[in-house]
């Protein structure tokens, strides 16, 4: 093994919390190295939409400089809402005026967008990290996959739910929530699949039953966004052969029997493959004790479950804290970790109990109910 260089500060990770804090850093003067394992940045689809909210993800954006070309490319009706239930009767729906604080926008835009505001470098693609250890003082050594290693004076974990760096920091693992995904598209959607199209409107369907529906959303490109959500057994999915895509859709449909047609349509006509995948989440208030030189951000740090729709802002608004953080005091890491962390436990805390609560209305026996309670404040 060969330890070719050092870098002042090293960022596990590429995704939007990464790039909010390589942007931060660069409004400010200071230089951070990005290393993601994908080997560019198009390798693999982004996809999905994102309702980036105005007091988390919005004001990283701001602390970016990056609020205005935002706004720019956010998807005009997105922010509408449909809720159904396992009947197709419509409980609630709710255009998009255009005056909600939270406006989508696809995941893809927004990398694209922070990716574009970096210097030319900023991220080495192909890069796997392989594993981390302390040399003392704050510095971290960190190994590539390629077998070449370098020194850094300040390591930051974003490299997601399965993180490499958290056990630097933490012995906590994510579990298993009890609700998996298949997820699924409906590609040109007014055209080839318009009574689907008309079921999802123009921002995001929420379908609900006891213990399982479909969520899903219009994107930019004019296909639909399929999540079939099912309360089930850990090893639910293990039991579907997914390369065959039309035995795949009748094993997850047979969970949906009795539901109307229009609904079941969202997985039966869908273009394509469909894609398992299991929920996890870290415990509730999860944190650790400050480790001198490194921190992590997004879920590597509070991995939660999607149904509060936090989890894109809140690594945003990490990213964008903790560069403000070491901007505010230069030479000084451990204080700006310090300052950085402890919002960042409670905030995360707070977003991890509302994910949490939010899960059990969702699917709950009278299912959408719990989901239509909480749209008009009366969930307790």
């Amino acid at each position: 093994m060969t330890t070719s260089h050092h870098h002042p500060i090293t960022v596990v990770g590429a995704g939007l919390g990464a790039l909010a804090l390589a942007r931060v850093l660069h409004v400010h003067g200071i230089e951070a190295a990005l290393f993601d394992l994908d080997p560019s940045p198009g390798a693999r689809t982004q996809g999905g939409m994102l309702d980036i909210h105005d007091d988390s993800g919005q004001e990283a954006l701001r602390a970016a400089g990056l609020h205005e070309q935002f706004l720019e490319r956010v998807h005009p009706g997105g922010q509408a809402v449909r809720v159904l239930d396992r009947h197709a009767a419509v409980r609630l729906a709710e255009e998009d005026d255009g005056s909600g604080g939270r406006p989508e926008i696809d995941r893809g835009d927004l990398r694209e967008l922070l990716l574009g505001s970096l210097p030319e470098g900023t991220v080495r693609w192909g890069a796997k990290v392989t594993g981390a250890r302390p040399l003392g003082g704050g510095r971290h050594e960190v190994t590539l996959a390629d077998g070449t290693a370098f020194t850094t004076g300040l390591l930051v974990g974003a490299d997601g739910a399965w993180s490499r760096i958290r056990p630097l920091l933490a012995t906590a693992r994510p579990a298993y929530t009890g609700v998996s995904f298949v997820e699924a598209d409906l590609l040109d959607a007014d055209r080839r699949h318009p009574a689907s199209a008309a079921v999802v409107g123009g921002g995001m369907l929420f379908a609900l039953g006891a213990g399982r529906g479909f969520l899903a959303h219009r994107e930019t490109d004019g296909s639909l966004h399929v999540y079939a959500a099912v309360e089930a057994p850990e090893d639910w999915l293990d039991g579907i052969d997914f390369g065959d895509t039309e035995t795949a859709k009748a094993a997850v449909l047979k969970e949906f029997d009795g539901w109307d047609e229009s609904l079941r349509a969202l997985v039966a006509d869908a273009d394509g493959a469909l894609v398992p995948r299991r929920i996890h989440a870290l415990p509730v208030g999860h944190r650790w004790d400050r480790v001198p030189g490194v921190t992590l951000l997004g879920d590597a740090a509070h991995l939660m479950s999607p149904f509060a729709g936090e989890g894109a802002n809140l690594a945003l608004l990490d990213g964008a804290e903790l560069g403000l953080a070491l901007a505010v005091h230069p030479g000084d890491t451990e204080a700006a970790l310090t300052a950085y962390e402890e919002r960042m436990f409670a905030r995360a805390q707070a977003s991890a109990a509302q994910s949490a609560h939010s899960a059990g209305l969702l699917f709950r026996a009278d299912a959408p109910q719990g989901l239509l309670d909480m749209f008009t404040g009366h969930d307790g």
